[in-house]
């Protein structure tokens, strides 16, 4: 009842276009192929490396922090400063599966790329990450952290993966950010401006899911 209430939440406030035409925005604006869109599970896991840590602004001005107040669903923060596909294989058990996942955001492929893994490496790590979350019921919503001057190569690599495995896919992540000092902290880390505006791309691009999926558990109810 308590997961019920909080998605009602979500829903009385977030369906901007109301009416026949909210219903035509969910219907069409989104994709139908989005594995486990009737989650049960209870948490929001942000998984990645610094990016989702917060690194260079903390962790209450981390991208996490900021989407836990838009949204009433319950999220977790389970970014490691450093982390790479390969790291992230070894801690997801208890780190997300164990934790109820109900939609898990991965980002991962930064330091994969600047400790030399091999693309296919990556590429096969993070298809294992969907899929074992898939497995345990959760909706995945895959992050893409390259874009035309970092990274060229891996765009494609995660537009197939989320393609192939019906995942959410969060494109353009760094857009406006990395190339903008006001925006970062260092070289590559965003500060708490930058953060917040992650946390609201992520935030438009799983919010037609979530309220999908809140629709489904209030009529199983």
């Amino acid at each position: 009842m308590e997961m019920v209430i909080h998605y009602a939440r979500i829903l009385s406030r977030s369906l901007i276009i109301p009416g026949i035409a909210g219903i035509l925005c969910i219907s069409g604006c989104m994709r139908s192929d989005i594995v486990n869109i009737d989650s049960s599970g209870k948490y929001i896991v942000c998984f990645g490396d610094s990016l989702t840590q917060g690194f260079g602004a903390g962790p209450k001005s981390s991208y996490p922090a900021y989407l836990s107040k838009l949204t009433s669903v319950p999220v977790v923060n389970a970014g490691i400063e450093g982390d790479t596909s390969e790291g992230a294989l070894k801690r997801i058990r208890p780190d997300v599966l164990d934790r109820e996942p109900l939609l898990v955001v991965v980002e991962f492929g930064a330091n994969d790329f600047l400790t030399k893994i091999a693309l296919e490496d990556t590429r096969r790590n993070i298809e294992s990450i969907i899929q074992q979350c898939q497995k345990q019921g959760a909706i995945v919503a895959l992050v893409d952290v390259s874009n035309m001057h970092l990274m060229p190569d891996y765009g494609p690599m995660f537009q197939s993966l989320s393609r192939q495995y019906g995942t959410i896919y969060i494109p353009n992540l760094l857009n406006g950010i990395f190339d903008n000092t006001s925006m970062k902290s260092d070289y590559f880390h965003p500060n708490e401006h930058g953060y917040r505006l992650i946390a609201q791309r992520v935030y438009r691009a799983i919010l037609p899911y979530l309220n999908q999926n809140a629709l489904r558990t209030k009529f199983k109810k």
